[in-house]
């Protein structure tokens, strides 16, 4: 029996907090991947899962051994990847269009500015990128990757974590000293709340997932534009850290109820499953992950 065995399955349930899901996103069936975790648990000697008719939720123990194995299947992907880059050879060699696609506003802040240095590093490498909010359908659109935020729903794209995205609940201290704190998750009923792209907020409560819809008198689908009208005091947000955490940092804005923060969300780049992934989509990854890690937004 490898080491391995089970870690993978694990890390499908705790991320899509399904047996079924986990079971189409490894393109397996469900009883392989609820005998692995269970055989996994024998192993540990831990539950790691609370199971019930609705819902699959991480224990204390299986948080810890979620967090370890992670680090451990992004040292693992790291591996293929530099090996994948190998394949290219010299950058002569990483030709060909590579079709990306993200969302808009962090393909414009964050991926644009990598794929232009990609571009100046491989100049036989075309590339054409779709920013839209919208989730394209990859396989029938003929795209060879997108990066995604958040958590994974898809059933038969290989997922590769290449940088964290932590959700945090704020306000600035003038909405705060007009409307008070709110010290609960039940307490921001009360609260006018400023609406992105989606119609509800995510938190956990005690290992369960709790969803929140906000209301309030102002919506944008631009994180930029709810983030100006938070700092302005018009209300509660939820957006990523690379969104606040400066404003968080120089008190310009006041992060709350951290202890209720989702789990599992991040940023991903994912691609078709096929037999032998083409140079340029190992490269493109590596390249992505690298630069994110030297933004001052993830460090």
């Amino acid at each position: 029996m490898s080491g391995w065995d089970g870690i993978d399955e694990f890390l499908a349930v705790a991320e899509t907090g399904s047996f079924s899901r986990a079971a189409e996103r490894l393109r397996v069936s469900s009883s392989h991947v609820s005998r692995s975790v269970a055989r996994l648990e024998d192993r540990l000697q831990a539950r790691l899962f609370y199971r019930t008719t609705r819902k699959v939720s991480l224990t204390e123990s299986g948080r810890a051994f979620y967090t370890r194995c992670q680090r451990l299947a992004e040292q693992r992907d790291d591996a293929f990847l530099a090996v994948g880059a190998l394949q290219g050879g010299s950058d002569s060699e990483v030709k060909g269009l590579l079709r990306l696609t993200c969302a808009t506003a962090y393909g414009e802040q964050f991926v644009m500015p990598l794929v232009n240095d990609l571009m100046e590093r491989h100049p036989s490498l075309s590339v054409e990128v779709e920013l839209t909010n919208r989730q394209l359908d990859l396989v029938q659109e003929g795209y060879d990757l997108a990066i995604r935020l958040g958590r994974l729903s898809e059933s038969s794209l290989v997922a590769t974590r290449i940088a964290p995205r932590v959700m945090h609940l704020c306000a600035a201290p003038s909405y705060l000293d007009r409307h008070g704190v709110p010290d609960s998750l039940a307490g921001l009923a009360g609260h006018q709340c400023l609406t992105g792209t989606s119609d509800q907020w995510l938190f956990d409560d005690n290992g369960q997932d709790w969803l929140f819809r906000p209301r309030g008198r102002w919506r944008c689908n631009s994180g930029f534009s709810v983030l100006d009208a938070c700092l302005r005091g018009f209300g509660l947000c939820q957006l990523p850290d690379y969104y606040v955490k400066r404003p968080v940092a120089d008190g310009r804005l006041v992060s709350m109820l951290d202890r209720h923060r989702p789990p599992n969300t991040a940023v991903w780049a994912v691609y078709p499953q096929k037999r032998h992934v083409p140079p340029k989509v190992h490269v493109a990854i590596r390249h992505l992950k690298d630069g994110l890690a030297r933004r001052p937004e993830y460090r």
